[in-house]
């Protein structure tokens, strides 16, 4: 029995008409900033004004125009076996993928489409490069009925959802919308403000400084001097600089802590609106489907992650907030992530709210039980004199050329610091094999652990370098679709039982009969 599609499937389609004039408010966006680049260039000419509105105008006309004739020439073709999408306004191109090769679909709306009622659908095939297929833009109510079209698919099952009338849905409602194409769901983790700005404090990014630095260094041309002659910044600082250097060393100490407050509070501040941007809303859930997440203020994206292609999982941290007891679950899927299809299903959470999420998976969390092996104590010591011995070299060049002999003795820190951090960092740098799971550990200020499933490894390979050779231990490198598992310093013969041990479970495994 074949599926049943809507009655404008098969046939070719242009995406909305409004998503024309979407690329063009798009395209034209990124050209403001030249065009007032240009402006202030020629604002001494007498015709600078009269240059930028002319300069404006053919900008928004080429814009509009080019946006309209993408629009035309682009459609797009849902058939039983296929999606075909055709595009070219002067040369034509025709690509097809497949529906077995399609791994995810994702909707995204940024803010000026979803002022419009459109979403992009991604066609995940995994395939990486820039290879994924995009359907920019469509109602949101035709967005979900693909995504359901390539799930039933996906699921063997005989009938599509089949398209809903544009008299029964409004497509710019959000609320129908989102019951055409929400199905229920058991919630698994969930972000509220709170949270969210407890994440955003530990996001701290001195992104706006950057940002400020690169306007400032691009329209340099509107201050009052140049930024980049010293003696002007002598000049212009000289007369703080005496009035701070009057009020004593005490006061010179207050102002310096008072900078680097502000300096700190910027940075606060602009982790928590990214993060407030990038995650409100988060929720995860587990629907028959898979996983599905949502996410975001300004842009919103609707991921759903099938359970069967998630291959792995990741738990990482960062420095600060492992102290904390913060963590973020990421999975590796068949689809690789990328920018808003991140596969990071738990950014900032506990290990009590994590555990459930890793056995919705299939997965099972680190027991304290299991029988952790760590790198052999040969491969630790090679590391350490490999990472040790160029801050030798330069202490050496140092105490040779320096006026003062004892300079030599900084870069000779930083080797004992090497040295401290590798004695102490080889106690988190193991792994473990279980019955279902191969498991490793790694990293002392952020540790991180990555959990497979034996049965979905494609292969095990044992490498070993020049060094290994004659020490005796190896990297065990794991085939994993979509990832890379690698396990560094293990000993020859552990390195020999852990390939016995992963190559039986993948040979017991018949895969053509897995779900």
């Amino acid at each position: 029995m074949k599926r049943i599609f809507s009655m404008q499937d098969g046939e070719a389609r242009r995406t909305d008409p409004k998503s024309f004039v979407v690329r063009g408010v798009m395209s034209l966006r990124n050209a403001v900033f030249p065009m007032v680049a240009a402006f202030f260039a020629m604002r001494d000419t007498s015709f600078g004004l009269f240059t930028a509105i002319v300069a404006g105008a053919a900008v928004l006309s080429i814009s509009s125009l080019m946006s309209y004739l993408g629009w035309r020439r682009f459609t797009y073709r849902v058939g039983e076996e296929d999606i075909r999408v055709e595009q070219g306004i002067v040369s034509r191109a025709a690509r097809s993928v497949p529906y077995e090769r399609i791994q995810d679909v994702s909707l995204e709306q940024a803010l000026i489409p979803r002022l419009f009622g459109l979403v992009e659908v991604k066609f995940e095939t995994g395939s990486g490069g820039g290879e994924d297929l995009k359907l920019s833009y469509l109602p949101e109510a035709e967005g979900e009925r693909l995504r359901e079209l390539v799930r039933e698919i996906h699921a063997g099952e005989t009938a599509a959802i089949p398209a809903a009338a544009e008299s029964d849905i409004d497509a710019s409602d959000p609320v129908q919308s989102e019951a055409a194409g929400s199905e229920p769901g058991e919630p698994l983790f969930e972000m509220k403000p709170p949270r969210l700005l407890k994440f955003g404090m530990f996001e701290f990014s001195l992104a706006v400084v950057a940002v400020v630095f690169g306007i400032t260094q691009q329209l340099d041309f509107l201050l009052p001097f140049d930024i980049w002659d010293l003696d002007e910044w002598q000049e212009l600082l000289a007369g703080p600089g005496n009035w701070l250097a009057a009020l004593g060393p005490m006061a010179q100490v207050v102002g310096a802590v008072l900078a680097s407050i502000s300096l700190l509070a910027v940075g606060v501040a602009t982790g928590i609106i990214r993060t407030l941007t990038r995650e409100w809303g988060f929720l995860l859930e587990k629907t028959p489907r898979g996983f599905r997440r949502r996410r975001g203020l300004f842009t919103k994206t609707d991921v759903v992650m099938p359970v069967h292609r998630v291959q792995a999982l990741e738990i990482v941290t960062k420095m600060i907030r492992y102290r904390f007891g913060w963590r973020a679950l990421k999975f590796v899927s068949l689809a690789q992530d990328a920018g808003s299809s991140s596969h990071v299903v738990a950014p900032f959470a506990q290990a009590e709210e994590i555990a459930p999420i890793i056995r919705a998976a299939g997965f099972e969390p680190p027991a304290d039980s299991l029988d952790w092996h760590r790198a052999s104590k040969r491969h630790r010591f090679d590391r350490m004199v490999i990472e040790s011995t160029p801050f030798v070299l330069v202490a050496i060049v140092v105490a040779v050329a320096a006026p003062v002999v004892w300079f030599g003795l900084l870069p000779l820190i930083g080797a004992a610091l090497t040295i401290v951090g590798n004695l102490y960092g080889w106690q988190f740098h193991k792994h473990a094999l279980d019955a279902r799971q191969v498991l490793s550990s790694d990293g002392y200020l952020s540790p991180s652990v990555k959990i497979a499933s034996r049965v979905k490894l494609h292969s095990v390979e044992i490498v070993q370098g020049p060094i290994a050779q004659r020490r005796g231990y190896a990297t065990v490198n794991l085939g994993l679709a979509g990832g890379a598992f690698a396990m560094s310093g293990v000993p020859l013969e552990r390195a020999r039982q852990l390939r016995r041990s992963i190559m039986e479970s993948i040979s017991a495994t018949d895969f053509s009969k897995l779900a």
